[in-house]
């Protein structure tokens, strides 16, 4: 017998002063069942992060990730079903990211285990001609920090200012500070 998808429910209050970007928004998440709190929880965070002010190219939404190899964690299509984002969590290899640049206009990933650095320094040489990439690292202790606030039904306030971002669940805050290791110049 197969083993279901746990369900979480989540409402995000955002203020990205980076961003200038504003506004609630309540989500409904799937937990496939080889995936770990944490990991679904940088997912949220990735949201929050990337979510557009406007729904005039689309809205961002969560796809079907470890659920289909050919699918990110989230993504943006307009009403053409053309992919304006393309966002990733954990360590894939070069050749999906590669797929991914040719697919979406901006592709985006966020690492968050602990063996991030060495597997970036595997694949950064080969990553050097993607210019719709932008490759986060979240530090191990940060994500574990996050995942510290899961819950099957979430309230969080998001707040990013000068790249700093505070979680908050009106109980405990963290505060996370994601690493640029790549930032291709889009074309």
């Amino acid at each position: 017998m197969a083993l279901k998808a746990t369900i979480y429910k989540a409402h995000l209050q955002i203020a990205d002063m980076d961003r200038q970007v504003y506004g609630e928004h309540s989500l409904t998440l799937a937990l496939h069942p080889s995936e770990t709190e944490e990991r679904l929880l940088v997912r949220l965070l990735a949201f929050a992060l990337h979510v557009p002010g406007d729904t005039l190219r689309g809205a961002l939404q969560f796809a079907k990730g470890l659920a289909d190899a050919d699918e990110p964690d989230l993504w943006q299509r307009d009403l053409t079903e053309q992919l304006i984002q393309w966002i990733e969590v954990g360590q894939p290899d070069e050749r999906r990211l590669a797929r991914a640049c040719g697919r979406a206009e901006q592709v985006r990933l966020y690492s968050y285990a602990s063996s991030a650095p060495v597997w970036w320094a595997g694949i950064a040489s080969k990553l050097s001609r993607l210019r719709n990439l932008e490759v986060w690292r979240l530090p191990a202790e940060q994500a574990q920090a996050l995942a510290a606030l899961a819950q099957r039904s979430l309230q969080w306030q998001v707040t990013v200012q000068d790249g700093h971002v505070w979680v908050s669940d009106g109980a405990r805050s963290v505060e996370l500070l994601p690493e640029p290791l790549w930032r291709g110049a889009p074309a």
